[in-house]
């Protein structure tokens, strides 16, 4: 049996043998090796083995990886340079076929050997290519200092092509600014694009920066990429610095489809909606059709401000042309129509929606549902509600949720128990049953007094997640809050504010210097042969875009929705809007001063829930000071941010001062809702301002928004209040005309102008 072992151990070899002494000795090593991984010093000549028998061994196809090592280790010393050129790489090959874990044990030998330039940068990239990092990144901290930057260098396409390039992101950072040269555009492109993904901004930033230090590649796909990260983080000045300087760099990179749709969603996202429509007709002037996704960001931006005028040329732009329209357009455009207070155009744009043949999400009826309720359409809202429930159609946990909170709202037994009812059902369908949806059974059980139903929802959601964590949390802060009470009163002291008007003005200016609300001055240069003129003005002024108060166009949100990432922050909003329902100002400042000591950051709903409860008490330094505190914590201020700003300024008998800065936000395309106006329109009132309220309302109308009941039941108050009959009764006519239904609030008011009609009355007989 012998022969023909040594016949197949020969045949088997991928080398030939030069001689009959080597293939004796390479079959007299090979078949030691079969059976045993070790190789004793008595097998081995007192000469280095000739290179034919190394081979031969190194590529046999029979061979363990850990004979084939211990063959390699044994055999071959470190001086034997010659051999290594030919004799390492084979190994490395067998070695990560085989068995890539045994690559780490050669990081010694490449390290002890005369010339480890030769052998690192091999060892290095098998490493990497096996996954094996933490021997790669061992290898690199041993490398000698004069070889660092080269194996830097070669190490850093291989750890962004690596599977798990999150985990690589660290040794990433370590070795770029070292590397002798950066890694290959394409693995930029890779590398950014996937931080991008993650939001990871810090990390995404680190890498720009290096990449800016050695000179930004002439690639289309990086300044896209960077474009819409920097504008997804609200960087907007960053953004337009890249547009500029694609256009500037050497060759010239021309801006694509891409590029103006990253420009145009950092505008918008920036607040920057008027700019955003130029930047969009622009576009289209330089011959670059609008795509889906151009579509969709200026509609969302027009949506979210309340152009809706706007909002629908663009849709009809959009029908008449070759993109294609999604359900997200059409969403979109439902929300802004139903906040918007459009009703009827709300529902006549969802029977459009259906015969155009898009189908229906579940955020659709979403939308639909919550904006019925909203418009004073529950009976609509529920019908539509219990009308899909009943045909199986598309419902997910938030329209579940959102018949929870309106039926918890007024606090009626029946209403409360049907809204027990839908979470057991959501339950049962497997919706999580979050946060949200237990403030508003709790809030319901509160207002109906019905603490009988709370033990049936606890049996209902115990074995989930979401309310164990709850009463863990809630059993930590009633611990902490126990703690010795060192603020003052309702816990003011915590925001000091020791500043004037001035410096409120420069509070509430969310995107730079007053100088620069109005077009480009006459004395900038233009460029005639530019296809962007108003972004080029823009990228030369971008530092004044930015400032540390940002605007953003969502509203804070109590629930970011982020996982158990988030459970803190949620938890912290949560008791804070009980604590601040119930009139305990100290009891959540101290849960607010707790959470901030932990290392946590608020949401915009945190500081706007705090921010609400000082308005109402009149605490109104105080507000002032939550807004130097966010603005340290690069917390956005949303649109509910100024309406209270409004109000405390309306408070404080500043009615002309928050005039201006809503005509200040105005010019610089921040949004205002109903909400502001209707707040504006009473402090207006309450000092006899009435011209100036009658042209809010005239504002209003211009802005493409309707007039809610409130705006009207103010108008009609302040009207008749000051004497002025027939301008009561003129609104209180197109009310009506309006069809906008009153409530408790209007009955109250027409009674005092009844009273006011007959006084008149008896005074002029």
């Amino acid at each position: 049996m012998a022969a023909p072992i040594r016949r197949g151990l020969l045949s088997a070899a991928a080398t030939p043998l030069s001689s009959l002494t080597d293939a004796l000795l390479a079959t007299r090593l090979a078949s030691h090796l079969l059976t045993t991984p070790h190789l004793p010093a008595s097998l081995l000549p007192a000469t280095p083995l000739p290179l034919p028998v190394h081979l031969h061994i190194l590529r046999h196809p029979a061979l363990p990886p850990a004979s084939k090592l211990s063959f390699f280790l044994a055999a071959t010393p470190p001086a034997a340079s010659p051999l290594l050129a030919s004799t390492f790489p084979a190994l490395l090959r067998a070695l990560a076929a085989g068995s890539p874990p045994l690559l780490d044990a050669l990081l010694p030998f490449a390290l002890s050997s005369p010339c480890p330039a030769a052998l690192l940068p091999a060892l290095l990239a098998s490493l990497l290519s096996a996954s094996r990092l933490d021997a790669a990144l061992a290898l690199l901290d041993a490398a000698p200092p004069d070889l660092l930057p080269r194996l830097a260098a070669a190490a850093l396409p291989s750890l962004i092509a690596s599977p798990d390039l999150v985990a690589a992101v660290p040794a990433i950072r370590r070795l770029l600014p070292i590397a002798s040269h950066p890694p290959p555009v394409r693995a930029t492109n890779r590398l950014l694009l996937a931080l991008s993904k993650e939001d990871l901004s810090d990390d995404f930033r680190h890498v720009f920066d290096e990449m800016s230090r050695r000179g930004l590649p002439s690639n289309v796909r990086f300044y896209n990429i960077c474009i819409h990260a920097f504008g997804k983080w609200r960087q907007l000045d960053i953004s337009l610095r890249l547009f500029a300087a694609m256009k500037a760099a050497t060759p010239p990179v021309t801006p694509d489809i891409c590029t103006y749709n990253s420009v145009i969603r950092a505008l918008v996202v920036g607040g920057r909606v008027t700019d955003a429509l130029v930047a969009f007709d622009e576009m289209k002037s330089a011959g670059i059709e609008p795509d889906a996704f151009t579509y969709r960001a200026i509609m969302s931006g027009c949506c979210k401000s309340f152009r809706m005028d706007d909002a629908l040329r663009v849709f009809h732009e959009m029908r008449g042309s070759s993109a294609a329209s999604d359900v997200v357009v059409y969403n979109s455009l439902l929300d802004g129509l139903f906040k918007a207070k459009k009703l009827d155009e709300a529902c006549g744009f969802f029977e459009t929606m259906v015969a155009d043949g898009i189908q229906c999400s579940a955020s659709t009826h979403n939308t639909v549902i919550d904006g019925l309720f909203k418009n004073g359409r529950a009976e609509a809202a529920c019908r539509l509600f219990y009308e899909l429930r009943r045909k199986g159609q598309l419902l997910d946990g938030i329209a579940y949720s959102i018949m929870v909170r309106e039926f918890c709202k007024e606090g009626v037994g029946d209403q409360v128990a049907e809204a027990l009812e839908l979470v057991k059902e959501m339950e049962q369908r497997g919706f999580v049953v979050d946060l949200v949806t237990i403030t508003s059974l709790l809030i319901g059980f509160n207002k109906s007094k019905r603490w009988d139903l709370e033990e049936q929802i606890v049996k209902f959601i115990r074995d989930g997640s979401v309310l164990p964590d709850a009463v863990r949390w809630k059993s930590n802060m009633m611990v902490a809050l126990r703690g010795p009470q060192d603020r003052g009163k309702d816990g003011t002291p915590m925001f000091s504010f020791d500043g004037n008007m001035d410096d409120v003005m420069s509070l509430v200016n969310p995107v730079g210097r007053t100088d620069t609300d109005e077009g480009p001055p006459n004395n900038d240069p233009k460029d005639d042969w530019s296809l962007s003129p108003h972004l080029d003005h823009l990228a030369k002024r971008a530092d004044s875009l930015n400032s540390s108060v940002i605007f953003t166009m969502h509203r804070g949100q109590r629930v970011q929705g982020t996982g158990a990432k988030s459970f803190d922050a949620d938890m912290v909003n949560t008791y804070l809007s009980i604590f601040l329902a119930k009139g305990k100002l100290s009891v959540a400042c101290k849960l607010f001063e707790i959470f901030m000591k932990m290392g946590n950051k608020g949401t915009s709903y945190t500081y706007n829930s705090l921010m609400t409860s000082f308005v109402k008490k009149g605490y109104l330094k105080q507000v002032w000071a939550v807004l130097h505190e966010r603005g340290g914590q690069l917390c956005p201020n949303d649109v509910a941010t100024y309406n209270l700003i409004i109000q405390g300024l309306g408070q404080m008998g500043e009615p002309e001062v928050a005039s201006t800065i809503i005509d200040r936000l105005s010019k610089k395309g921040v949004y205002m809702d109903i909400v502001m106006y209707n707040t504006l329109i009473n402090q207006f009132g309450k000092v006899g301002k009435l011209e100036e309220a009658s042209c809010l309302f005239e504002q209003i109308i211009r802005s493409g928004m309707k007039p809610d009941v409130v705006t009207f039941n103010t108008l009609i108050n302040i009207n008749a209040k000051a004497g002025r009959l027939k301008e009561a009764d003129k609104y209180l006519r197109r009310m009506i005309t309006e069809g906008i239904a009153p409530n408790h609030a209007t009955e109250t008011i027409l009674v005092f102008l009844h009273k006011e009609i007959e006084k008149k009355r008896q005074q002029d007989k």
